[in-house]
């Protein structure tokens, strides 16, 4: 890793962005859905809901949910009886994921904390992988990618779910004052916290574009890598296997 990382538009150590992501998300756990409806104009449910269908989750399967602690990738992943663990390095994540599942009577689910850098699972031991808008606040991301590869099957499937830039003339700049204007002043009003949906809003700029990220995939090993463009590129889903 370089000596410095982004921090939304700062750089900062790399162990400065690790405890501030984890401050922003500490912060914003509790209003999680709140913080998505801000990024996305309320549209992350139907992303995700395709996002599974493209993972395909099976009966019997061991399924890693990445930087999944509120559960929302995770519940819908159950739902055709693969066995998930959902990990997260945000304890407070973790925490809301756990209470939304006891509500609405989910069990099964194994909830772990776990820094997707430096993964404790053995080897070989998942036969999917996912992660669903967390990859761009890991801090070394191909340590990241290079974690996923190891602790999946042969055979075995990576998936990411990221926002990325959209290539729709005229959409591309109503998005980007949406986001950099109004996304802000929403955590502000209704969330108390303006500096921590700014820092979700600069993550997404600070990014690698579409080609840059599925070359990172491929640098981790995995091969048939696919990049599916949402609304243009606004969001990405990203996929590889592991031969």
């Amino acid at each position: 890793m370089s000596e410095t990382v982004s921090f939304g538009y700062e750089e900062v150590t790399p162990e400065e962005k690790t405890a501030r992501v984890g401050g922003v998300f500490a912060s914003v756990a509790s209003r999680y859905d709140l913080m998505n409806d801000a990024m996305s104009a309320g549209m992350h449910r139907l992303w995700k809901d395709r996002f599974v269908r493209r993972v395909k989750p099976r009966a019997g399967e061991q399924i890693l949910d990445m930087a999944g602690g509120t559960g929302d990738i995770a519940f819908r992943l159950q739902r055709d009886g693969a066995s998930v663990t959902v990990a997260d390095i945000n304890p407070a994540m973790l925490e809301v994921g756990m209470k939304r599942a006891q509500e609405r009577g989910i069990d099964g689910l194994v909830w772990t904390e776990a820094n997707a850098e430096t993964l404790t699972f053995p080897d070989r031991f998942f036969d999917a992988y996912t992660i669903a808008f967390g990859i761009r606040n890991v801090t070394d991301i191909p340590a990241a990618l290079s974690e996923a590869h190891r602790v999946l099957r042969r055979g075995g499937r990576f998936f990411c779910l990221e926002f990325s830039t959209t290539q729709w003339p005229g959409f591309r700049e109503i998005y980007d004052n949406y986001s950099h204007h109004l996304v802000p002043r929403i955590g502000q009003l209704l969330a108390d916290d303006r500096d921590s949906y700014r820092y979700l809003v600069e993550s997404i700029r600070r990014f690698p574009d579409m080609p840059t990220f599925e070359r990172m995939i491929r640098e981790a090993g995995f091969i048939q890598t696919k990049v599916e463009p949402l609304l243009g590129g606004l969001v990405a889903i990203h996929s590889g296997w592991k031969i």
